[in-house]
Parts: C-alpha cells; sequence; structure tokens
C-alpha cells in the first residue's frame, strides 16, 4: 500500500472521529437542552379566544409553551398528543400549578376560536394563542423560534409552514428554565414537569 493511500485513509478516518465527536451525542434521559443554550424568552401579549392573555398572567404557576400551527400535518399532533399524555400523568393538585400555551406561527390562518377548538382536542387546559405577524415574530424571535413558510400544491391554502418543534418551559418567576425535544415520551415529560414544580 503506498505512502500516498495511507496517507489519504488517515486523514478520512480522522475526519470520521472528528464528526463522531462533535455530533454524536447519545439519549441518556429527558431531551432538554442545557441551560447556556436557552434564548431570552420573556413576558408576551397575544390573543386566545377568550381576550388577551399574558404570560405574566400565570405568574406562580409553570408554564408549557409550544409554537405550531392548526394544519400542521405531523409534527404538531406529535409533540402536542406526547406532551398532553404527560399531562394527563399529573395530578389535579399538580396541574392546578401549571399552564400551557399552544402559539400559533400561522396567524393568517389560524383564528383564535380555531387554535381554542384544535388545543383542547389534545387537552382543554392548552390555551390557544395567536396575534399579529409582527407580533408573533417577536415572540418567536425572543424563543428561539424557527418557522418559514413553504409553497406546497397539495396544500389547501397552498402553504405549509416548516417551524422548530421544542417545547419551552417557563419558571413560576417567569424565566425560560429548559426545552424539551419533540415527541420527547409522556412520562419524561411529567417528569420533567414535577421537577420544576416542586422547586419554590
Amino acid at each position: 500500500m503506498s505512502e500516498r493511500l495511507l496517507a489519504a485513509l488517515a486523514a478520512l478516518l480522522a475526519l470520521i472521529l472528528v464528526g463522531v465527536f462533535l455530533f454524536w451525542h447519545p439519549d441518556n434521559g429527558p431531551a432538554q437542552r442545557p441551560v447556556t443554550t436557552l434564548p431570552p424568552g420573556g413576558d408576551f401579549t397575544l390573543m386566545s379566544a377568550d381576550g388577551k392573555v399574558s404570560l405574566s398572567d400565570y405568574r406562580g404557576k409553570v408554564t408549557l409553551v409550544y409554537f405550531g400551527y392548526t394544519y400542521c400535518p405531523d409534527i404538531c399532533p406529535t409533540s402536542l398528543a406526547a406532551t398532553a399524555g404527560g399531562l394527563q400523568m399529573l395530578s389535579a393538585d399538580e396541574r392546578a400549578k401549571l399552564a400551557m400555551f399552544f402559539v400559533s406561527v400561522d396567524p393568517k390562518r389560524d383564528t383564535p376560536e380555531r387554535l381554542k377548538e384544535y388545543a383542547s382536542f389534545f387537552d382543554p387546559m392548552i390555551i390557544g394563542m395567536t396575534g399579529t405577524p409582527a407580533a408573533i415574530a417577536e415572540v418567536a424571535g425572543r424563543y428561539g423560534v424557527f418557522y418559514s413558510e413553504q409553497a406546497v400544491e397539495t396544500a389547501g391554502d397552498g402553504y405549509v409552514v416548516d417551524h422548530s418543534a421544542e417545547t419551552y418551559l417557563i419558571g413560576k418567576d417567569g424565566q425560560l428554565l429548559a426545552r424539551i425535544a419533540h415527541a420527547t415520551p409522556s412520562d419524561k415529560v411529567a417528569a420533567l414537569i414535577r421537577q420544576y414544580l416542586n422547586q419554590p
């Protein structure tokens, strides 16, 4: 084997090892991002079917926030079903100390009434929220949420919305504490919620 071929193989092996080190992260429990990677988050006010709602209205409670839209074909139903499963594992006393918002990233189509009906299908405690495109963009930006319309001929109105799919967990003081990965199993969602409910 020539020296040139050996050098090429060594370089390829080095690239593979670097890739594994940088990008392979085994799952060792509830999928939760490290605190150092969290965006600023913060208070916001949007519109629900029952009027304006602010995150600060729920100060003293742990709050979950999920950004999605009602016409979403698969990502939103999967995430919301897993999270709702976690909510249903909590006791009545635990649920009384918790709130959850479903914020639309498709304000052109998602009315407050449609959001209420959609969110209630997963759990009646989930509050559907929307606002102007500018208001949604501002809140999404502070929470590190990506979303973008993509033209699709088969969609009802000719587009779908690609979006990030994490659930944001906010503490009793209104500070963003954690991000729960898409489709985290319900039992892990419940365990993570309890972890923060039990904090002073």
